[in-house]
């Protein structure tokens, strides 16, 4: 979101007068009120984009697979914006997996529907038992306090290289279309006269 200088200098202004506490003239509510509204547009207004962008989403996974790029590109950024992978993209995906940006895709959907699954069933029972308890702090991903608290798990082993085609490499245009070759003059005859 961008605001404009007048937009900031208004901002700057109920910031300040937030932390400092004092009666405010009319034509500053006002503008704080205009602020506020603009604000409450753009936000509908990213609303509106993100409906308008998975409405597109599915236009382009109902057309596969003639749709392939159109429809990875905005599933990628989908995914970007926050959005959980529906069952019909996993589908899809599962469909077009011989291509590695799909295989990618179909990795990375189904870890994040796994998560969003989780989570949903975990909301449903602690809302159903009790308020949700208050979840620690936790160090970033490779901090040393995340290898403090975690013992090391046994490395995964590693998934072996797709096997390479076993059809003959496609030929060279050399071997498909020989070189030509300059036709060569007749001799010339000579007349005797």
């Amino acid at each position: 979101m961008a605001f404009s200088a007048d937009e900031l200098r208004v901002l700057r202004r109920a910031l300040a007068i937030a932390l400092h506490p004092a009666p405010l003239p009319d034509e500053d509510v006002q503008d704080c009120l205009r602020l506020a509204g603009a604000v409450d547009e753009a936000v509908g207004e990213a609303g509106r984009l993100r409906a308008f962008l998975l409405a597109d989403l599915v236009r382009y996974r109902n057309a596969l697979p003639g749709s392939l790029s159109g429809y990875l590109e905005r599933l990628q950024d989908a995914l970007a914006a926050g959005y959980d992978p529906r069952p019909e993209d996993l589908a899809a995906l599962r469909a077009l997996r011989g291509g590695p940006v799909a295989a990618a895709l179909l990795e990375r959907c189904q870890v994040l529907a796994e998560r969003s699954v989780r989570a949903r069933l975990a909301g449903r029972a602690v809302s159903a038992t009790a308020p949700a308890p208050r979840s620690r702090l936790l160090a970033l991903p490779g901090g040393r306090a995340a290898e403090r608290e975690k013992p090391k798990a046994p490395a995964a082993p590693a998934r072996p290289a797709p096997a390479p085609p076993s059809e003959r490499p496609a030929p060279k245009p050399s071997e498909v279309f020989p070189p030509r070759r300059r036709p060569v003059p007749p001799p010339q005859q000579r007349a005797v006269g």
